[in-house]
């Protein structure tokens, strides 16, 4: 099966209020929300991409925006392919046992 003929019609639409009250864990422990300063390098390339994408202010905070969203999609993709793979499991269980009843 191809992910593209799975049915998500009875998912429920994560929201961004349900993302700002999520609680991040990393080992278990809580992950803090507070900002850290942090030293990268970066290719030039890449700063003159952001740079003009917010043209010229804020280019930092749209780095960081697109970080987290690639780590939210990322981790979304994750979470649904192994809702998926259970569900699939359920339904195979099931069907095996209809297919050869005790």
């Amino acid at each position: 099966m191809k992910d593209d003929d799975i049915d998500l019609s009875d998912i429920p639409e994560i929201t961004d209020k349900i993302f700002a009250e999520a609680v991040l864990r990393s080992g278990g422990k809580k992950v803090s929300k507070r900002k850290l300063r942090v030293n990268i390098l970066l290719d030039a390339d890449i700063v003159a991409y952001f740079k003009a994408a917010s043209g010229g202010k804020g280019y930092q905070t749209l780095i960081n925006e697109t970080l987290r969203n690639f780590i939210s999609q990322d981790d979304m993709e994750k979470m649904l392919r192994q809702v998926i793979r259970e569900e699939l499991a359920e339904y195979r269980t099931n069907a095996d046992k209809k297919q050869h009843p005790d």
